[in-house]
């Protein structure tokens, strides 16, 4: 038994080291880095780049002209247009297009993703508001779905037990559109904190897409004809002001696609590969152009993507800052590492991390 002790004593010592040590270097020898804010000018047909370098703020493009914060708002009048408004510079047309600030309003979105958001525990129960409910301001049900391997089901939270009447309703909408049980993605924005519900995007069992949601009470199911050889992976629904896209896509193949609402046609977009699960995918977009970026610890990818057609104006690989001198030393002192949480996910876990400084 003494033994016995001795070993795991000696196993429990050399996990505190491997985790304590390398966590307490990184403590005290990481330094806060800020990844530049980059955004596609119209203006310039660059990228232009809000950096920071010695303590001091630099904007420019990658021409490596310099500008003034007055000029960076000029040269970026679609983001900056409250500023340029206030003081009025706000040009009155831009690429022929005329400049109003609703229509700048209402094309403007960001969309943002981090592994994390994905890469979690998930509850399987799923809110569906009303999408003509005949109020501006949106409403929680008093009920959730789950789906089953057989069909949908409506909990009505108050008295926790099923609505059978809904849940027939919903389940014979699907099943007459052809829906396979179980479904493999529900992807929705359950909150009343938006301009408008557009339900969810289901994925069923064979790998079928379709839209549902809930009209005065009743199902509205659609399903969307997907390009062969598609298997999606991925569905982020967006719900953005100017009611023109239904949701961003990525397949197995790492391909990004916008959903186009009304249509529902899937708009492929120039983007080389993206894995949500381990990239961050950040989308600022207006009514000329959209900024892609596509980021992990390599580095990061942007693209420039016209709004109407969708084709790239522009392309830029920026890659990841080079090691500190302290990250060096830390590697060689300590290639094995343990952690228990990742940036990636929000799973708690033990996970081994070996890192050789060639």
């Amino acid at each position: 038994m003494i033994r016995l002790g001795k070993y795991l004593l000696a196993f429990y010592t050399a996990v505190l080291v491997a985790w304590i040590v390398p966590w307490a270097y990184r403590f005290l020898t990481t330094r806060a880095g800020k990844a530049p804010f980059v955004l596609y000018s119209p203006v310039i047909h660059d990228f232009a780049l809000l950096d920071h370098a010695d303590g001091e703020t630099v904007r420019r493009d990658l021409q490596g002209r310099t500008y003034t914060e007055q000029e960076f708002d000029s040269i970026l009048p679609l983001f900056y247009y409250r500023q340029l408004m206030a003081d009025g510079r706000l040009p009155a047309e831009l690429q022929g297009v005329p400049l109003t600030p609703k229509l700048i309003q209402t094309e403007s979105f960001n969309f943002r993703h981090v592994p994390a958001d994905r890469n979690k525990p998930l509850v399987g129960l799923y809110p569906l508001l009303e999408s003509r409910s005949g109020r501006v301001d949106l409403e929680m049900p008093g009920d959730v779905f789950r789906i089953t391997g057989e069909r949908i089901e409506f909990i009505d939270m108050a008295r926790n037990m099923v609505n059978e009447e809904k849940s027939r309703l919903f389940t014979r909408a699907l099943l007459r559109k052809g829906f396979a049980f179980p479904a493999r993605i529900v992807a929705g924005n359950p909150t009343a904190r938006k301009d408008y519900d557009e339900g969810y995007l289901l994925l069923d069992r064979e790998g079928r897409l379709y839209h549902m949601k809930q009209v005065v009470g009743r199902p509205f199911v659609r399903h969307v004809p997907l390009p062969g050889g598609t298997d999606v992976r991925h569905i982020f629904l967006t719900e953005f002001r100017n009611r023109k896209t239904l949701a961003f896509l990525t397949d197995s193949r790492g391909r990004l696609y916008t959903l186009l609402a009304g249509s529902y046609r899937l708009q492929p977009l120039p983007v080389d590969g993206c894995d949500p699960d381990r990239q961050r995918l950040t989308i600022i977009g207006n009514l000329l152009d959209w900024t892609i970026a596509v980021s992990d610890d390599h580095g990061s990818t942007y693209y420039a993507v016209d709004a109407q057609d969708y084709h790239l104006l522009k392309k830029w690989e920026c890659p990841a800052a080079p090691p500190t001198p302290a990250e060096r030393i830390g590697r060689w002192l300590m290639p094995l590492r343990l952690t228990f949480t990742s940036p990636l996910d929000k799973w708690v876990k033990p996970r081994g991390e070996l890192k050789i400084e060639n």
